[in-house]
């Protein structure tokens, strides 16, 4: 799976938010009440068309998820940081038609994304991923043990913000 802008016309917020109320109402669920809240910080951003920083998760067929990437500058960082969050995913993780597994697998291949992203278009030496909730943070435990390998110098997991550095001699291979 790819994070990619969301800028195609079959990457855009309203072709995606068509095929999540196919998948939806497939096991006959009323999208217009399923999805009342959750999208809306998309709804606002979208309103006047494409919005920049909004990504989405993709196999090629599907979208699988989306978030909001975001490039700034914050007073207790030296450096650009990269800030991922309002991240929704499709209906299938919600609804039961993907198992719990499936649901791991695309949180862990977005948060990929959004190192990928930190390394190449968007450089940044530090990332802030918000997850969709504290319980989600089991995925990404296994990170917080430094070890030799690692991409990061720092990871932390503070109820359902990631918070990590990348190492510098990695930020200056990707350079």
């Amino acid at each position: 799976m790819r994070l990619l802008p969301m800028k195609e016309p079959d990457r855009s917020w309203r072709s995606i938010k068509g095929q999540w109320k196919k998948d939806a109402e497939s096991v006959g669920e009323d999208f217009s009440t399923f999805s009342t809240g959750s999208y809306a910080a998309y709804d606002g951003l979208t309103k006047e068309g494409d919005h920049p920083s909004l990504y989405c998760l993709s196999d090629g067929e599907r979208i699988h998820a989306a978030c909001q990437v975001s490039r700034l500058m914050m007073s207790k960082f030296p450096d650009p940081i990269l800030r991922a969050r309002f991240i929704v995913v499709s209906p299938v993780y919600e609804l039961g038609i993907a198992d719990a597994g499936q649901y791991a697998q695309t949180m862990v291949a977005l948060f990929s994304g959004i190192v990928w992203l930190s390394r190449d278009t968007m450089s940044a030496s530090h990332i802030r991923f918000f997850l969709r909730s504290p319980g989600d943070s089991q995925f990404f435990a296994a990170l917080q043990a430094s070890t030799p390998g690692s991409l990061f110098s720092k990871f932390t997991i503070d109820g359902a913000l990631i918070e990590c550095s990348l190492k510098e001699d990695e930020m200056a291979e990707s350079a």
